[in-house]
């Protein structure tokens, strides 16, 4: 039995970042290549770079893969009557209405309204599921939703991201990646903060080529893992999409021998969420609550590219999957020593998977 303490590190306050590396490429990179064997990683230290050298490490025939979801200002201040009522949207459902996380939710019950300050833009509670979720339904729905977040919604920054006074207008800026298109995340791919139009210049003159997926990061990556044994926690859902012409280039690019390199965990669970057992990728849609915890065999991604995370954290036990708990647990302590920094603003990882977690 995996236990949450098994993934757990102390991290000095001083190594979280909170603000990005400027130009943003210019964060720096540890390269964790995948050993023999755990006990001959790092006898010399690992190497390290800055993204900037990510092109480098790319051969003619790879894919690079990032998540282009656009985040959107999810936390909301409501009331309902004289109660002040505290929502972060988690991800929009089938119907239109919204899962959401809410504080003080055992204040709710079905048919309760919300306002927003004097906005027109009302809410109505559909259900309370009783763990901090909610459903609810917005009067508004489409352009005039979106344009209702932007008069009275603000970004659901990570809360080791210190903003006494709120997420301030660089932030805005900051915390959108160059790729976002599709409006749905609640929180940043953060892997895709680090890239810049000329890196991705210098990844088209690698040789390597390129595509996206969708994936709206919801609320529940926020949350902490609760229960020590980790057949007992249950992942939040968020949702994701994979074309048709993504799912193709992906399989073409296995065929003839190409890698295929994730940007973020979350282009990583999606691509896995979307692939079959012997390894082909199709067109997917819908929602994926994939847990991936030592164990699990990977069956299409090959290298990952991600930002350092959260001791315990379902993400960290991600990345001990892809290239062993021992080995990750003794790179970031090298990168703890090292100095560098932790978490949405901070560096990066280059990982590459190792064989014995290959896929067939």
């Amino acid at each position: 039995m995996m236990r949450t303490a098994d993934f757990d590190f102390h991290l000095p306050p001083e190594n979280i970042a909170t603000s990005p590396a400027r130009p943003r490429e210019a964060a720096r990179l540890l390269v964790i290549p995948a050993p023999d064997n755990a006990d001959a990683l790092l006898p010399d230290g690992l190497p390290t770079a800055t993204v900037r050298d990510f092109p480098q490490f790319l051969r003619p025939g790879d894919l690079v893969v990032a998540n282009d979801t656009e985040v959107i200002k999810a936390r909301l201040d409501a009331m309902r009557g004289h109660a002040k009522i505290g929502i972060t949207l988690d991800r929009i459902l089938p119907d239109g209405s919204w899962h959401a996380l809410a504080r003080n939710a055992r204040r709710l019950h079905a048919g309760d309204q919300l306002t927003f300050s004097d906005d027109n833009v009302t809410a109505e509670i559909m259900s309370n599921e009783g763990d901090g979720g909610v459903v609810l339904r917005f009067s508004a729905e489409g352009a005039a939703f979106d344009a209702f977040l932007t008069r009275c919604g603000a970004l659901a920054l990570p809360p080791y991201i210190a903003r006494p006074f709120g997420p301030t207008e660089q932030d805005a800026i900051d915390y959108q990646t160059i790729f976002s298109r599709e409006k749905g995340a609640v929180a940043a791919p953060t892997a895709g903060l680090h890239f810049t139009p000329a890196l991705l210049d210098a990844i088209d003159a690698s040789g390597a080529e390129r595509c996206t997926v969708t994936l709206h990061v919801g609320a529940g990556t926020f949350l902490p893992v609760r229960s020590d044994d980790l057949s007992q926690h249950v992942m939040h859902a968020e949702w994701g999409e994979v074309s048709m012409e993504t799912a193709q280039r992906i399989n073409e690019t296995r065929h003839r021998g190409g890698r295929v390199i994730a940007i973020g965990t979350t282009t990583l669970r999606l691509l896995e969420s979307a692939t079959a057992e012997d390894g082909t990728v199709a067109a997917w849609r819908g929602e994926t609550s994939i847990f991936i915890t030592p164990g699990y065999r990977f069956r299409v991604v090959d290298v990952l590219l991600t930002n350092f995370h959260l001791p315990k954290s379902t993400l960290f036990m991600l990345v001990s999957a892809f290239a062993g708990t021992e080995v990750m647990k003794r790179a970031y302590q090298e990168a703890i020593t090292a100095g560098f920094r932790f978490y949405s603003y901070g560096d990066a990882c280059l990982i590459f998977r190792r064989e014995d977690v290959c896929h067939d």
